[in-house]
């Protein structure tokens, strides 16, 4: 029998090797450590003599972040809240590492009647198993904010590509886009949309006189005042090319049209931007050409553009800083007619 037993601890102690394991055994009820892990501690470069034998002793070793949740693990299996003992933990070494290993254990002797006394397991190093772990969540985490960054990019990138880089408005593509979808509202919809082509009158003179600068600061200056006229998530306020702008005004009429063409006009003629560093400024006016569609019109988002446009350069024949509309409704051809007088109504009077 003895023989028997002998080759079958034999056997035990070849298997735990074999995987790595280290068997351990406590008393429950002396709190001393019956059958030692030497295995684990020797790997942490300990000698035989200095193995502890008390489980508080062994406690010592733990990691402080990990202790509170070893003690938890063993008591939930005591009382009886988990079919086995299981933790993960670090344990420190002789010199003073942090080394990670496992705990699976059970208590062997509990019945019904008794709680059992002899806590028995194994102890397993998982520490290179940690250490790729770690590394895996590091390169998460990494990759978290890599595509954090990326997607800040990408939405400056299209931030870029949607607006003009001098003024912050909409360009000219992206006007057409999103022209393009109005029609299709005001079609849908029966609304009206209107819409104004605005050019910065004899603007090639502020470039003669002062220089490319000074022109782009112009345009800046009128850029933020054809943007103050907008309805915020309503209106469409871009840059066509150049020193002109367009303006979309959805579900507005042509005669509110003509009255905010009108307030713009009359506030870039007030404006005096400053050209130089030494404070000289100046003014300019504008001319605006106004359009307005209707539902049943047929008219395209650029053939609406080009509509206003043409009125634009009626504006322009006939003296500039003044508005003029073009009726477009119901398809007819249009009647270009002026609403600023280009002489006495250069004040802004309203013809009637």
């Amino acid at each position: 029998m003895g023989d028997d037993a002998d080759l079958n601890k034999e056997r035990l102690e070849l298997v735990l090797e074999a995987a790595g394991l280290d068997l351990w055994e406590n008393d429950l009820v002396s709190g001393q450590v019956t059958h030692k892990a030497t295995k684990t501690f020797l790997e942490l470069g300990f000698t035989e003599d200095e193995i502890v034998s008390g489980v508080q002793d062994i406690f010592g070793l733990f990691h402080p972040g990990d202790l509170d949740m070893v003690r938890q693990a063993v008591a939930d299996h005591v009382a009886g809240v988990t079919a086995q003992y299981r933790a993960e933990f670090r344990l420190r070494s002789k010199a003073g590492e942090w080394v990670w290993f496992a705990n699976y254990g059970r208590i062997m002797d509990r019945s019904s009647d008794t709680p059992g006394k002899r806590l028995i397991g194994v102890t397993f190093n998982i520490h290179d198993r940690k250490q790729k772990e770690d590394e895996i969540a590091h390169i998460n985490r990494q990759l978290t904010e890599q595509n954090k960054l990326l997607q800040e990019l990408n939405a400056a990138l299209e931030l870029l590509a949607a607006n003009d880089s001098l003024t912050g408005l909409a360009n000219r593509r992206t006007l057409m886009e999103m022209g393009a979808n109005e029609c299709k509202r005001t079609e849908r919809f029966d609304h009206t949309l209107s819409l104004m082509v605005v050019d910065i009158d004899l603007f090639k003179a502020v470039n003669d006189a002062w220089g490319h600068l000074a022109g782009d600061r112009m345009i800046c200056a009128v850029a933020q005042a054809c943007a103050a006229r907008k309805r915020s998530g309503v209106d469409i306020v871009a840059r066509f090319g150049g020193e002109e702008f367009v303006i979309v005004l959805p579900e507005t009429d042509g005669v509110s049209a003509l009255r905010v063409a009108e307030a713009l006009r009359q506030e870039v003629a007030a404006l005096r931007v400053s050209v130089n560093d030494e404070g000289v400024s100046v003014s300019v006016t504008v001319s605006i050409g106004v359009a307005t569609l209707h539902k049943g019109s047929g008219l395209s988002f650029e053939e609406l553009v080009n509509r206003a446009d043409k009125a634009l350069y009626r504006a322009k024949e006939t003296g500039r800083n003044a508005v003029y509309c073009a009726d477009v409704q119901h398809g007819c051809v249009p009647v270009v007619h002026m609403l600023i007088d280009p002489g006495e109504g250069r004040n802004g009077a309203l013809l009637t």
